[in-house]
């Protein structure tokens, strides 16, 4: 349940002005509440990028030249990889940015007994409940959970499958967050930050006498997704919300789980890029990803300081600013094939360095276990 208790909205909480978590600046959404290629099925929005991928194959005489683009992790992080590879290959200058992680992996032993495993491994990495629970290997947000106590993990691990890995993080004393792409070239000394893009988790007011399910049903952009929500709060969903208080609707701040973004590339700063450019010669061979980002707010980000890296995803992320309704299909698909293109000119620059592209089979395989593994997740908060 995501009911912020003692948070209360002021008079001006309104459609242009919701509640949005310290540090952000004021969601507007006036205007449309999706774009109208938001939530078409992913394999249609890539079909273009498919169609590159062959034709740029031909032209650098590989078809899996993209996958090592990132040397530093297995298939660049394309799929199939583990979350914490990329913060296993982290110096010790580009950890002190990253929330203190641990892995653990599920076992056939009873559940109270893990369960006091994993409290051991917290605490002796220094951190306490609450803290976030998700699947090592995963994207999208699929199994992400906020675990508040003892008896949360226990029903977080009672779900999860035997032998798959998961990664207890630190949960960040800051709500505000951004997705960040950052991409630097073998031969640069200084990278580029391609997009900035603030990220929303939804929530709805109380008014003291509509349900949940009714406060849903009313609003504009989360009525039109109730079925991303009914399932995940059917528990609570017809509760009275209390008039004043947010609830909010997506711990993980994913797209596919309905969490809002906007397009913030004017908030790209030179301080933030010296920042990403110190921690990225602290991880050699990654070159290209999106990092998920938890900060103080705006002023301090762009300052390069007081913020926190949850995640940084491989070369299947993407520049998540072309999910902010406001863009055209045009112009995703425009960043979808740049951002292509860019993993096959990174392909073939670490390719002239002696790195050799995998195989298919490679590919495929790991495809295939992470497609097993997601269906074997527990539901996400």
């Amino acid at each position: 349940m995501f009911l912020l208790v003692g948070v209360r909205v002021n008079e001006t909480t309104s459609k242009e002005n919701p509640y949005v978590p310290p540090g952000m600046p004021p969601l507007d959404l006036s205007g449309r509440t999706t774009s109208y290629f938001e939530f078409w099925p992913m394999w249609l929005m890539y079909i273009p990028v498919v169609l590159q991928w062959l034709l740029l194959s031909v032209w650098h005489r590989s078809l899996t030249l993209p996958l090592i683009a990132n040397p530093a992790v297995p298939l660049s992080g394309m799929v199939g990889v583990q979350k914490s590879a990329v913060f296993d290959a982290a110096g010790a200058v580009a950890r002190d940015w990253i929330l203190p992680w641990r892995i653990y992996s599920k076992t056939n032993a009873p559940i109270p007994e893990q369960a006091a495993d994993v409290a051991a491994l917290i605490d002796a990495a220094g951190f306490k409940f609450p803290v976030v629970g998700k699947p090592n290997i995963g994207c999208r947000g699929a199994g992400v959970k906020l675990l508040g106590d003892r008896a949360e993990l226990e029903a977080y691990l009672s779900k999860f499958p035997v032998q798959g890995e998961i990664q207890f993080q630190r949960l960040s004393e800051w709500e505000a967050e951004a997705g960040v792409f950052y991409v630097r070239h073998p031969h640069a000394e200084r990278g580029e930050i391609t997009s900035f893009t603030l990220k929303y988790a939804p929530f709805v007011i109380g008014d003291g006498f509509s349900t949940l399910a009714e406060l849903v049903a009313a609003d504009p952009r989360a009525g039109e997704l109730q079925h991303l929500y009914g399932e995940r709060h059917k528990a609570n969903w017809e509760l009275l919300i209390p008039a004043g208080e947010p609830y909010r609707l997506v711990f993980s701040a994913s797209h596919s789980r309905g969490a809002v973004f906007r397009d913030a590339a004017d908030l790209i700063s030179e301080e933030l890029l010296a920042a990403l450019d110190q921690i990225f010669a602290d991880i050699p061979g990654y070159h290209y990803g999106r990092l998920d980002i938890k900060f103080k707010d705006i002023e301090s980000l762009r300052s390069g300081r007081d913020f926190h890296i949850i995640e940084i995803n491989g070369a299947s992320s993407e520049s998540i600013n072309i999910w902010d309704c406001n863009a055209s299909l045009s112009q995703a698909l425009r960043t979808l094939l740049q951002q292509y293109h860019t993993l096959f000119k990174l392909g073939s620059a670490n390719r002239a360095l002696g790195h050799e592209p995998p195989g298919l089979k490679a590919l495929f395989s790991a495809w295939r276990f992470e497609s097993q593994l997601i269906k074997q997740y527990p539901d996400n908060d």
